[in-house]
């Protein structure tokens, strides 16, 4: 076990296992942080752990389950807060300057990349992927992946783009015009994503919609959520 400097760890938190907490790392009360993942086929002779950057906040009772396979790691980047009752599966990888409210839960293997935030008692299936600067609302529940710099409103449906957010992040307006051209067209053009991804190849993108377009043009085995909070919005799975 690592703990770096500067970090706090309140009464009660438990540290167990193979756990790298970096510096300046902030951990609430009664928070478990490498316990054995919630996984029938794990096997407490495989070593496996949870790695963990620099000035995160845990707050009281989060918990995070260390991987599930020989030599894997559940991850945490930089700057993150998750807040009180957040639960990391096995596996989890989290990236940067996440914001996590109370009593957030994902399962298994889910990805987040940086910049979101997740509204309070939303839950996340097993292989899902949140997208960049995505703002999602609280209550929900999703098993399909969430593409960047969208506004998740009601179950697997996304309602436009994080225009605040990314606005706040410094995306000046040519770069959120480009972003609502790429949702427009995965979403509002009537194509599938196939036929959507194919025309976005055909076109110049800048950095952040070309981030939005390689984001649904990668298969998972989730697939995309639709596009049903935008009127006439639908996206098909082929």
């Amino acid at each position: 076990m690592t703990i770096g400097s500067n970090s706090t760890i309140q009464a009660h938190a438990i540290l167990t296992n193979r756990v790298t907490l970096g510096e300046q790392n902030f951990v609430g009360y009664g928070s478990v942080i490498g316990s054995a993942p919630q996984d029938y086929d794990h096997s407490d002779a495989i070593t496996s752990e949870v790695v963990i950057g620099d000035r995160n906040t845990f707050r009281e009772y989060v918990t995070i389950h260390r991987g599930t396979k020989e030599g894997s790691a559940t991850t945490v980047g930089d700057d993150n807060l998750l807040m009180t009752g957040v639960h990391l599966g096995h596996n989890v990888q989290m990236g940067n300057r996440n914001v996590v409210a109370n009593n957030c839960l994902f399962a298994g293997y889910v990805h987040v990349e940086d910049d979101v935030v997740l509204g309070g008692s939303t839950v996340y299936h097993q292989f899902l992927r949140v997208g960049r600067m995505c703002m999602i609302r609280g209550g929900t529940a999703w098993s399909k992946d969430i593409p960047p710099f969208t506004v998740g409103a009601i179950i697997n449906s996304v309602r436009g783009i994080n225009a605040v957010g990314m606005r706040r992040k410094g995306i000046d307006a040519a770069g959120r015009a480009d972003v609502k051209r790429a949702y427009q067209l995965l979403y509002r053009s009537g194509l599938n994503v196939s036929q959507a991804v194919a025309q976005a190849a055909g076109q110049q993108w800048l950095p952040d919609a070309q981030k939005f377009i390689d984001f649904v043009s990668t298969r998972s085995k989730r697939g995309l959520c639709d596009g049903r909070g935008s009127v006439g919005a639908q996206v098909v799975d082929d």
